[in-house]
């Protein structure tokens, strides 16, 4: 059995986030020793280890909801895994596109500006803002 300290130092995930997870139902709850303290097992552990890889790829609670339910299903086609990992695949693509335009026009401001002038007449600053001066929209 572990103590939530412990479960947090086997798992990386921090005390508050252990028990946030609880709350939303995504780790089951810890039973109680006759000191109040929680205790859990080897199944909330890999149960949590689960949940941090999960969150590490960037899927959300309720993704990863779904996946801890079918997880209890082992006898249901994995399609729905595969659609929830898609939609996280497509989802990271875009940020990658919006991160590569923003990384774009931050170069180009760089560029813009060769740092030996003064503030007051500095591209960076003059483009920080006005926002027509950017080449693209990033908002």
């Amino acid at each position: 059995m572990y103590s939530i300290g412990q479960l947090s130092k086997r798992t990386g995930v921090k005390v508050p986030t252990i028990r946030y997870y609880e709350d939303v139902g995504l780790v089951t709850a810890a039973g109680r020793t006759s000191g109040n303290q929680r205790r859990y097992g080897q199944p909330e552990l890999e149960q949590l280890g689960f949940i941090k890889h999960a969150r590490d790829l960037g899927f959300s609670i309720d993704a990863i909801s779904s996946l801890i339910d079918l997880q209890s299903h082992p006898d249901r086609t994995c399609q729905d895994a595969t659609d929830i990992a898609r939609v996280q695949l497509a989802d990271v693509r875009d940020k990658i596109r919006q991160l590569v335009a923003l990384e774009t026009e931050l170069q180009r401001l760089a560029d813009g500006c060769d740092g030996d002038g003064i503030a007051g007449e500095c591209y960076v600053l003059a483009a920080l803002g006005d926002h027509q001066l950017c080449d693209a929209d990033h908002d």
